[in-house]
This record gives structure tokens, C-alpha cells and sequence, in this order.
């Protein structure tokens, strides 16, 4: 690395002096000289293109580590660097391309015409599973005791996420089942010590003679979507306590080859959560058919289907008529991995952007010296940098209050902070890596650069687990039905107060905004909690030229309305030297 810098340090410094050399001669800035090849050589030689990106380190990232140890996880950082330098290899990186190269296929049936009902992945996304369940990023954080469990778990997804974001589906399902599931206590000790277990198993067989399960989950519906209390699929007591059989169709259950699901399903006394395994306990194949998977605008590692339930066994989880609330625990936790999977695109791409501009010299300089790029990359930064440190943060939350047996202020925090980042980072995905892709002009435009395929996974971060109205109403409802979610996000503001003038401003806005919320203007509402929120994580961890600089735009008005339009005053060298890798 260190000979790689030097070698980059002593190119640029050449390139300056030739550009010196010349404008001397000239009296105006040269295009960068280009060698002119001769012979067979004149039309295939190479010049000014950037080298690979990987090897590097996926963890090298200050913003990350530093919100590690200060969320109470700083023992996992010799962990969190050897993943970051695997997840940056070039084997790791071309299973990302493979697995999304070779999609999954489904198989309804075997040669015999037996009905099956399987998906076959490339052995590269198992690679990225088996990584992935090993290094704890699916159940394990919850059969961990050291305080800062959840914490490492989301850090070791910020620098995994830099690979692909298919396989985090089936991970993050299973992280968050466990929770819901320990509405069944009975379920839970028979299945929980699988879920949380880092052996990754695929097949589908007996549970009790695998080393490890995942979870995933069955909510929506082709008539309702998100309004899963209009869902159709019932489910029918049997002589047997607890046991139902279902019937219905699911419309977007994703990763089918997991061992059990989470179902919502109408019984005799409403809406309620079942759990749905693929295999009996007798061995047989529970009824599961997969009708067909969806041809998907990203996320094409991940296979998501469509299936079908007919006197499909399942077993209730908590009380019949209370299927929201049991597995609301689940959706919470999947919506914290949105915001930790969004950032983690986003710290992706600009690491991309920026190692490209490195490297590519135009119009008589390096992209990186050229100035109003500098700009662009600063602005990236901020935004990478503030979606980062609320992601740790609301992990952070997410750890203390499960072992506070969840009440307390963290508590009533991280229900309304999750939906408010839920709803703003994810939305600013698409925008952020559009910008990160231009960055590399024609060459971010073709697949083999790997930015396209980053481009058509960022939408789906703000669609999975409620679009933006869905968790923008959200946050409503819980101002209104639960009184200590306003007090605890005002009270993590106010350890910023005085801090910056135009945050103190904003968190002002914000007050008399709440005395006015109306369904109409959610949107407008959480996005100023968004930002006040990430401006006070900023102002009281980050360098002063971030916060300073984060303020001045996001809240303070001195911005454009595209990246790139940081005012004259930021401090352009400090935030870039902070944010790109070395």
C-alpha cells in the first residue's frame, strides 16, 4: 500500500510540473500530454484509465471506526479490519459480480415431474453467505452477551456491504426473526439457538440435523402491499394447540431457501404471525409453492418469489389478533439494516468515485485537483460520512435498549430514530450514487465498471420495509401514540445545543414544527429531524470541517440543490483527506 501511495504521490507530482513547465512556455493551462504510441501499438495501448480498485480495505473509513468504539464496540475492530481487507479483495469482490452475474433459477419440479420447489444459486453467492453467517452478520449478535454485539454486527455490514447487497437480504431476515420470535418461547428454544448460530447450512432438510438456519418472512400481498391488515391468506385452527394450516398467496417473500418464515395470516381472531417452516418435523415437505420469482430492477443475487400456501402447516407466534405487533420487533430491525445498507452503498461508490479521479487526469490535471470535482467529492463525503454515524448510533440504541429489556430513553429513541433515518438515508441513495457513478463519466455507464449495478440496488433500500410515506407517517403516529419518542429525540439534540448556531436554529424550526404536523407535511417534518439529528451527531464527533461544512449546507441554506454545490467557505482539503481511503 505504502509503495502504491508513493508511486501516486510521485505520478501527480510530474503531471504538476509538466502543467507548470508548459504554462510557463504557453501562458495558459496545456491539456494533459498523452504518449503516442507507434506501430501495432498505436490503437491498443492503455493511457490515463485508473487500475483496479481491489485489493483495498473496506474498513478504512474514520467515520466508521471511530463510531465503533464510541457505540461500544471497539473490541471488535481487529475483527471488523481483517473483514474489511477480505471484503475489499478481488475473490470477494468477483463473487459480488458473480452471483449477480449468474441469477438464481428456480426449479418447480424434478425430472420425474415431483414437485420441488427449489432455487439454485452460484457457488459465489454460498461464498458470500458463508462469509457472511460466520463473521456474525445474521443471528449470532443476539446469543452474544458483550455489550456492543448489535453494534459490531452493523459495522461488520457497513464494510461486507461492499460487496453485494443481495445476500444481506436473507441475513438481515434472519437477524430480525429472533426477537419476533421469542413471543413463542416454546419456538424460540427450539429454534433460536440455529438462528443465531454462524455456520451457514444451505439444503433444505430437518432442522434438527442442520448446524445452522435462516430465517426469512412473508407479509405483503398483491392486493395490499404494505397494508398487510388487508391481507387475504387465512389460517384454520387444527385439533393440535397452535398449530394452523394456511392458505394463500404471498406477493414478495424473498430468499425462498430459507429454513422457516414469519407469515402474517388472518385467523378466527385477526391478523396474526405464524411461523412457517419448509421442512416438517416428520421430514416431509411443507406445502411452499414457489410460483415464480420476480424479475427485479436490482437485488438480482437475491431470489424474490411469489409463493403459494395450501394446508400449509404452520405454528402461531404470540396471541392470535396481534400479528403487527409480534413481529413489529422484526421490522424494526430490518429497517435498521435499510439505513445500514444504504450507507454502506453509499461509502462504495464513493470509494469507487474517488479512487477513479485519483487516477484520471483531464482538461491539464488529475480529477482530484481539479476543483469543482473536489467540491462534488467533498459534498459526497458529508452526506456518506453523516449516514454512517447515525447508522452506528441507532445500532448503538438498538443494542442498549434490548438489554434493557427495552424500556428507557434508548428505547423510546431508537423507535422514532430508525423510522426517521429509515425514511432519509435511504432516500438519498439514488441521488448519491448517480452522482458517485458520474464521477466516472462513460466508464461508471458500463457494467463492467460494477457502478450500475450499485445504481439499481439504491432504490430498493427505500421500498423494502415501507417506502417513504409509509415510514414517514410512521414517525406520526409515533409522536402521537407514544409520548416519550419526541422527548428522547430532543434530548439527544440538546447535548449539541450551543454546539452551532444554525443546528440550535433548526432544532427551533423543529419544536414548532411538531405543534403543526400534519399527514400532508411528514415528509417535510421527519426530513428536518433527519438532519438536525445527523448535524448534532456531527458537530460532537466528527472534525470541525465536516460539521461546520454539513451545517452550512444541510441546514444553514448555504446549497445548491445537486452535490457539488458546497459554498466557498468549506473546507474542501480537510473533509477529503478525512474520507477517502489512503
Amino acid at each position: 500500500m505504502a509503495s502504491t501511495l508513493a508511486h501516486e504521490q510521485q505520478e501527480r507530482q510530474a503531471l504538476r510540473e509538466r502543467q507548470e513547465q508548459q504554462v510557463r512556455q504557453d501562458g495558459e493551462a496545456p491539456l494533459e500530454p498523452r504518449p503516442r504510441p507507434h506501430g501495432e501499438d498505436a490503437t491498443q495501448a492503455v493511457t490515463n484509465q485508473a487500475p483496479p480498485l481491489a485489493p483495498y480495505d473496506a474498513s478504512d473509513d474514520a467515520a466508521l471506526l471511530e463510531g465503533l468504539r464510541r457505540e461500544g464496540a471497539g473490541w471488535a475492530e481487529e475483527d471488523l479490519r481483517r473483514l474489511g481487507a477480505l471484503a475489499g479483495s478481488v475473490e470477494a469482490q468477483e463473487w459480488a459480480e458473480q452471483a449477480n452475474r449468474h441469477e438464481p433459477e428456480l426449479r418447480t419440479h424434478d425430472r420425474y415431474g415431483n414437485r420441488i420447489d427449489e432455487v439454485d444459486f452460484h457457488p459465489a453467492w454460498h461464498h458470500l453467505m458463508r462469509t457472511a453467517v460466520a463473521e456474525g452478520l445474521a443471528g449470532a449478535p443476539w446469543a452474544d452477551e458483550r455489550p456492543g454485539a448489535h453494534v459490531a454486527r452493523s459495522a461488520g455490514g457497513l464494510v461486507w456491504g461492499h460487496t453485494d447487497a443481495g445476500h444481506g437480504c436473507p441475513t438481515s431476515m434472519t437477524y430480525a426473526a429472533v426477537p419476533a420470535l421469542r413471543a413463542q418461547p416454546e419456538l424460540a428454544a427450539v429454534y433460536e439457538p440455529l438462528l443465531t448460530s454462524r455456520v451457514y447450512e444451505p439444503g433444505l432438510r430437518l432442522a434438527a440435523e442442520k448446524q445452522g438456519l435462516l430465517a426469512g418472512m412473508g407479509m405483503t400481498e398483491k392486493q395490499g402491499g404494505s397494508d398487510v391488515r388487508t391481507n387475504t391468506t387465512t389460517a384454520t385452527p387444527t385439533a393440535e394447540p397452535g398449530v394452523y394450516t394456511l392458505r394463500g398467496h404471498k406477493w414478495f417473500t424473498s430468499a425462498p431457501m430459507c429454513d422457516v418464515f414469519l407469515v402474517l395470516a388472518q385467523a378466527p381472531g385477526g391478523l396474526s404471525c405464524f411461523l412457517v417452516p419448509r421442512v416438517l418435523p416428520d421430514g416431509s415437505r411443507n406445502t411452499f409453492r414457489i410460483q415464480r420469482l420476480k424479475d427485479k430492477l436490482g437485488n438480482r443475487s437475491n431470489a424474490s418469489s411469489e409463493p403459494e400456501f395450501d394446508e400449509t402447516v404452520a405454528w402461531l407466534v404470540g396471541p392470535e389478533g396481534r400479528g403487527v405487533k409480534t413481529i413489529i420487533e422484526m421490522v424494526n430491525c430490518t429497517r435498521l439494516d435499510c439505513v445500514m445498507m444504504s450507507a454502506a452503498l453509499m461509502r462504495k461508490t464513493l470509494v469507487e468515485a474517488g479512487h477513479h479521479v485519483r487516477h484520471r487526469g483531464a482538461f491539464g490535471a488529475l480529477l482530484i485537483d481539479q476543483p469543482l470535482m473536489r467540491n462534488v467529492l467533498a459534498d459526497l463525503a458529508l452526506e456518506s460520512e453523516a449516514a454512517t454515524t447515525l447508522t452506528l448510533r441507532l445500532a448503538g440504541a438498538a443494542d442498549r435498549a434490548v438489554r434493557a429489556a427495552g424500556g428507557g430513553g434508548e428505547a423510546a429513541f431508537r423507535r422514532i430514530a430508525t423510522a426517521v433515518g429509515k425514511f432519509w438515508v435511504t432516500k438519498r441513495g439514488p441521488a448519491f450514487t448517480a452522482e458517485a457513478l458520474e464521477c466516472l463519466g462513460g466508464n461508471g455507464y458500463v457494467e463492467e465498471s460494477g457502478m450500475p449495478r450499485h445504481y439499481r440496488e439504491a432504490p430498493l433500500l427505500s421500498i423494502w420495509e415501507g417506502s417513504g410515506n409509509v415510514n414517514a407517517l410512521d414517525v406520526l403516529r409515533a409522536l402521537g401514540r407514544e409520548p416519550g419518542a419526541a422527548e428522547a429525540l430532543f434530548a439527544e439534540l440538546a447535548l449539541a445545543r450551543g454546539a452551532d448556531a444554525r443546528l440550535d436554529a433548526a432544532v427551533t424550526r423543529l419544536k414548532a414544527g411538531l405543534g403543526e404536523a400534519s399527514p400532508v407535511g411528514a415528509r417535510r417534518l421527519v426530513e428536518l429531524m433527519a438532519l438536525t439529528l445527523q448535524a448534532s451527531l456531527l458537530v460532537r464527533h466528527a472534525p470541525p470541517a465536516v460539521a461546520d461544512a454539513f451545517c452550512a449546507t444541510r441546514l444553514g441554506g448555504d446549497w445548491g440543490h445537486s452535490f457539488g454545490t458546497l459554498p466557498d467557505s468549506a473546507d474542501l482539503d480537510a473533509i477529503l483527506e478525512r474520507s477517502l481511503p489512503g
